[in-house]
């Protein structure tokens, strides 16, 4: 990955609500490395809106979203790929259809776009915000509402603590209470008992938690606040924020104008109007439940918090990786053993594919380290709980799509390969399942292992291809593989389950 400093950065956020980017440039200052916004773009998709009764997304809101990443895509024709980074948020998690539509979306922007949990939003929304807003004593915590989800975080500093993301948003919201832009005392209570309903479940682990200082990020909170602050309706010495105070006299407003599309008020933009009043009901509920009286605003989050984590990966304070080494803790694992299996099997890997990404390296890396922590639920069939903690647990710094991965690659590292079915064929990264594999067989005595006579070779490139891939040999001296009995023996038995999968895999020492 190239040095990010001064050059220019992108986020992308496929929001619920909104579709936004934010170009930056990231420059050395006296309080460290800082982001300085260049551009930013925002387009009122409204992606959530386009999802039927059984979580479909429409095609006529697909192609709002389409149509908007190919102007977004225009804009970073010329950004090297490790200078931008793409997220797509809680819409596209509960979409039936969305690796269809990610496909699409992927190809309009020109970058990939990375699916991410609630609770990895939430970090991200924190390190964003937290950038931004003035510095405090104490806790902070920090609320974004968005178009499906609210993300909930209690941290300090720059470094986020207590997450939680409910499946509450301002277009769901405002979708289901007040149709047609409809607004009265009746629906308006009634969504801020279902607000409140849902907080509830949060509240009393956050309250008990405690902050010193409530901060609301993005769209719904800025626009919250400039309407409050526009009718004066704040106290005179908090003109900026959002207290309980304004936000009770912009309900009232509300409920008294009965249609909001009638409404003219400072800081009701009309693209703003169709999602106002869930986005209002939510802050009601938040603010009610959680005994908050008023809350700085800032308009940077998720995107800004984008842009530092892919400055952080850069400078070696790469999130993922202290999640990874964070897993080995938590669940018991051999720390010794995973570093072992890790080494052996980026050796072997580098001799099958010798020109593989960084990524794919990490990944494979990431596997190696991970690969054991299902032996805390029980040794029988360990390698399918280990998967099952990487594809299912909150990860912080990696996307749905990593884990998936990750999770493929350690449920394979042991066992019969007919677990892998025609599409994980195509999909999966064969030479590091083998890699791992191999590894995990040469370090079974859990000791120092020296591999340097066995390699691993391609047959040459005039040899007729009719399996899987290329015939491919493992070497190891004659000498070397009757002094290791139980290695040869599991080494044949590798060679031979990949010949069961049509990949012509042989044990052979030199001639």
């Amino acid at each position: 990955m190239p040095n990010l400093l001064n050059q220019h950065l992108a986020a992308v956020d496929l929001g619920s609500n909104s579709f936004r980017m934010l170009i930056g440039r990231a420059q050395d200052s006296a309080a460290g490395v800082q982001v300085y916004a260049i551009d930013s773009l925002r387009e009122p998709v409204r992606l959530a809106a386009g999802l039927d009764d059984k979580k479909y997304l429409s095609e006529a809101a697909q192609q709002i979203a389409l149509q908007t990443l190919q102007r977004f895509g225009e804009r970073l024709r010329q950004f090297h790929p490790d200078r931008v980074r793409a997220v797509a948020t809680n819409t596209v998690r509960v979409a039936k259809n969305a690796p269809q539509f990610l496909q699409r979306a992927q190809a309009a922007l020109g970058f990939p776009i990375e699916v991410i949990a609630g609770r990895e939003e939430a970090r991200l929304v924190y390190i964003g915000a937290a950038h931004s807003v003035s510095v405090v004593q104490g806790k902070r915590l920090v609320v974004d509402i968005g178009g499906g989800s609210t993300e909930f975080i209690i941290g300090q500093g720059y470094e986020p603590g207590m997450m939680e993301s409910l499946y509450i948003g301002c277009v769901s919201m405002s979708q289901r209470f007040f149709p047609g832009n409809q607004v009265d005392e009746t629906t308006m209570r009634a969504a801020e008992i279902a607000a409140r309903k849902e907080i509830q479940i949060i509240a009393a682990d956050f309250k008990r938690n405690g902050w010193n200082h409530a901060v609301g990020s993005s769209g719904t909170a800025r626009a919250l606040a400039d309407m409050i602050g526009g009718s004066g309706f704040n106290p005179p010495d908090q003109p900026g924020d959002i207290t309980l105070q304004g936000l009770r006299e912009l309900r009232r407003t509300f409920v008294r104008a009965g249609n909001l599309n009638k409404l003219r008020m400072e800081g009701l933009k009309p693209d703003r109007v169709p999602v106002a009043a869930g986005g209002l009901a939510i802050m009601l509920g938040v603010f009610e439940e959680l005994g908050i009286q008023s809350m700085e605003v800032t308009d940077a989050a998720l995107r800004l918090g984008v842009l530092y984590d892919l400055l952080g990966r850069e400078q070696s304070q790469d999130m993922r990786e202290v999640t990874a080494l964070q897993f080995t803790q938590r669940y018991g694992a051999d720390a010794q053993q995973a570093r072992r299996v890790s080494e052996l099997a980026l050796r072997l890997y580098a001799q099958l594919r010798p020109n593989a990404t960084e990524a794919d390296q990490r990944l494979l890396r990431w596997a190696a380290q991970l690969h054991e922590i299902g032996l805390s639920i029980s040794h029988s069939a360990y390698h399918k709980h280990s998967a099952y903690i990487a594809a299912n647990a909150d990860m912080p710094g990696f996307s749905r799509g990593e884990q998936a991965a990750l999770a493929q690659l350690v449920l394979t590292h042991t066992g019969k390969l007919k677990k892998l079915s025609a599409t994980d064929l195509e999909n999966i990264d064969l030479d590091a399942v083998l890699a791992l594999r191999l590894a995990v067989i040469l370090a079974r005595n859990r000791t120092a292992v020296d591999i340097d006579g066995l390699h691993l070779r391609y047959q040459p490139a005039g040899v007729k291809l009719s399996g899987l891939r290329p015939p491919l040999d493992i070497v190891a001296p004659e000498s070397w593989l009757k002094g290791n009995p139980l290695t040869e023996y599991s080494l044949r038995q590798e060679a031979a389950e990949w010949t069961r999968l049509n990949w012509n895999v042989a044990l052979q020492s030199p001639s």
